[in-house]
């Protein structure tokens, strides 16, 4: 298994194009400047041994050097050795409502923004247990299957926005259904759903849904988004900033409904809980709940043995460096050679 064990030094590469860009502009200044001087010609004869091209050789062996270098500072490595390691867990999905109502801002920064980052705070406490990442709205979509790479659970939740959804609307059952057919089916008790939502459930199933997950041996935890005041919900409306309004033209207020998650909790054998504040002392109290449920055995095979590669390619940067230092702007000598056998050629000729 390849990776970089320092992957944020990577980031460093984004200034390559911003090098070449620089050089470009600098290389335009440069001709404008000989051009008002008399021109490449005049230059030539007062300085017939400055070649033409090696500014371009020597900028492309920096900018190759400065590539390795940050490859080489981010130490690439190859995993070597697998071992079975042994844990305990259970199969756990978070749901996240991406509907527009998410939008509104009762909540700091909005309810999705205050969501996503409680679901990213939920799955480093939740570590050891396998979790996936469902969104929905209308309907339901997985972005993430059960798993234990963390990393990409989180980055599931993070990049989650409204535009994801195909339809608008709120479906709480959808999100329960496609979690029970995602499960393992013979994981009979190890397995449960955490949805975060601000409770609009427009098909009014969801408590229904949750009762039947419970009896197949699912229990259903919800955390409810938002303010019992409630907040208009900001839109844009070809590049004007507004709110969504009814069928009257009045703007739509979106409240919690902490009564439809509290009864889809009680149905599916879970707890309600409000994110309005203390997030972290929630993320801690829902651990204690799903640390409470019965555990079983995953092994999984982990690379526990990394070769490190960094020396090839700071070798190789310091390599480029001597060469682009030792090379000089001057011509070569057989080039020089050339050119003065095709002056002389040229006074025989005339």
């Amino acid at each position: 298994m390849f990776k970089f064990e320092y992957i944020e030094y990577l980031w460093a590469l984004a200034l390559l194009p911003v090098l070449a860009g620089l050089f470009a502009l600098a290389w335009r200044l440069r001709m404008a400047s000989l051009s008002r001087f008399g021109g490449e010609k005049v230059v030539r004869r007062m300085a017939p041994n400055l070649s033409r091209y090696k500014h371009f050789v020597k900028f492309g062996l920096l900018l190759l050097a400065c590539l390795f270098l940050v490859i080489g500072l981010a130490n690439p490595q190859w995993g070597s050795k697998r071992k079975p390691v042994q844990r305990k867990g259970i199969d756990l999905f978070i749901a996240l409502d991406i509907s527009q109502s998410m939008m509104a801002e009762d909540v700091s920064p909005s309810r999705l923004e205050r969501a996503k980052r409680f679901g990213q705070q939920l799955v480093d406490k939740l570590a050891s247990n396998n979790i996936g990442i469902i969104l929905f709205a209308c309907n339901a979509f997985p972005v993430a299957p059960l798993t234990s790479d963390y990393y990409f659970a989180q980055l599931a939740l993070s990049t989650a926005t409204p535009d994801q959804a195909g339809e608008q609307g709120t479906s709480i059952s959808s999100a329960i259904d496609l979690a029970e057919r995602s499960f393992d089916p013979e994981n009979e008790t190890h397995k449960a759903i955490i949805i975060l939502t601000d409770g609009e459930d427009h098909d009014g199933r969801g408590a229904a849904q949750a009762e039947a997950a419970n009896e197949n041996g699912t229990l259903v935890y919800t955390v409810g988004v938002g303010s019992a005041g409630g907040s208009f919900i900001p839109v844009n409306l070809r590049g004007r900033s507004d709110y969504l309004r009814d069928e009257t033209g009045n703007p739509v207020r979106s409240r919690l409904d902490p009564t439809t998650l509290e009864e889809v909790a009680r149905k599916g054998g879970g707890a309600y809980f409000s994110l309005e504040k203390n997030a972290e002392g929630l993320a801690d109290a829902l651990r204690e709940r799903i640390d409470a449920i019965e555990k079983r055995e995953y092994e999984q095979r982990f690379f526990t043995d990394y070769e490190s590669y960094f020396q090839l390619f700071i070798g190789l940067a310091f390599l480029l460096l001597l060469i682009e230092f030792l090379l000089s702007y001057r011509t070569s000598s057989l080039r020089k050679s050339n050119r003065i056998k095709n002056a002389l050629a040229n006074e025989n000729d005339n």
